[in-house]
């Protein structure tokens, strides 16, 4: 007879042998949840794996390094607890054996990226999101939707909640990953209300820290690196558009409660204080003392003009809230960018 036991966040899964009459012994068969990571070698993915192994689970962390790097990964190879497998999870995923979770984190996910690869991000945000929606139903396992704030688009509604249906151009050319978004949440609802899965859904707001890529396109990195090589800072429109920039740490630790969570309808996770991205430059000029003069260049097509989570639910329901504030957290991103182009050179 098996039996399962929730110690600290782990499932730990027993065979109960009938030894004399009336009486069991218990064999220990699982020690640790058996996580897959699609996505692993991301910057959050990989910060996740990271994290998961800290709590005792056994991680597959699956990607093709399309936009994910080794890098974020090597260290992790050797460990006991972790296994990589390269592959494109738009086609069919197979994995021996127990999985008690399976987490959605594969995907291009800034403008620079899914504009250059605007089918494989539809593909995986469809086919992948089915490929591992299939694979949590044929494992039992919990699954875990990584969504986004995009799913908003340019919004309407101040801050949003996760009870706004949003305002998105379907076919601009930001499309091509606000609605594969869209169409996995409605998949995971679906495989949620129809096959009874145990499912997910985190609608993730800007995120930064260390990992993210040199030549990532969005905001933040992209000033600091100008900022470090003394380029000039290239900001979109008037620079009034806001944005609201959670630290990694921060992030992790809200999807983890989120997981552990009975909460299958959409949660969103991010940083509730809002700034100006001419501010966040500014922040950026003064921490590295950089002789770099802010540009201004037009607005990128249906590029948000607002953007501020609200966290009420997950403070509720989660018990979850940002701790890092963004003083500290740019530090630590800073010091991380400043080692990547030393180790790479300026260039990179």
């Amino acid at each position: 007879m098996i039996s399962h036991l929730n110690i600290n966040g782990n499932v730990v899964e027993f065979t109960l042998i009938l030894c004399d009459i009336g009486s069991y012994c218990i064999r220990k068969r699982y020690s640790s949840m058996r996580t897959i990571i699609t996505g692993g070698a991301g910057f959050i993915g990989s910060h996740l794996c990271d994290y998961l192994i800290k709590k005792g689970h056994e991680v597959i962390c699956i990607d093709n390094l399309l936009t994910g790097k080794m890098d974020n990964v090597v260290h992790l190879m050797g460990n006991r607890q972790f296994r990589f497998i390269r592959h494109n999870v738009s086609d069919y995923i197979y994995v021996d054996g127990q999985v008690d979770n399976v987490l959605h984190f594969a995907s291009p996910a800034s403008p620079l990226d899914y504009l250059e690869f605007p089918i494989q991000t539809l593909k995986v945000g469809s086919l992948g999101t089915l490929n591992s929606l299939g694979l949590a139903k044929a494992k039992k396992a919990r699954f875990l939707l990584a969504s986004t704030s995009e799913v908003y688009g340019d919004p309407q509604i101040h801050p949003q909640p996760e009870n706004y249906w949003g305002h998105v151009n379907p076919v601009g050319p930001r499309g091509v990953y606000d609605e594969a978004k869209r169409f996995a949440e409605a998949m995971t609802m679906a495989y949620h209300r129809y096959h009874d899965i145990d499912t997910r859904i985190v609608r993730i707001f800007n995120t930064y820290g260390p990992r993210m890529r040199v030549k990532d396109g969005r905001a933040l990195p992209t000033f600091m690196c100008q900022a470090l090589k003394d380029e000039n800072i290239t900001v979109f429109g008037n620079g009034l558009q806001t944005r609201s920039f959670c630290y990694i740490s921060d992030l992790v630790e809200g999807i983890y409660q989120l997981l552990l969570s009975n909460e299958y309808e959409p949660v969103n996770i991010g940083n509730p204080e809002e700034i100006p991205i001419h501010q966040l430059a500014e922040e950026i000029l003064t921490l590295t003392n950089s002789k770099s003069k802010m540009i201004f260049k037009p607005l990128p097509v249906d590029d948000p003009k607002i953007r501020q989570p609200d966290i009420s639910k997950a403070r509720t329901i989660l018990n979850w809230e940002p701790k890092i504030p963004r003083a500290e957290g740019l530090q630590k991103t800073l010091a991380y960018f400043r080692d990547e182009l030393t180790c790479c050179g300026k260039d990179a």
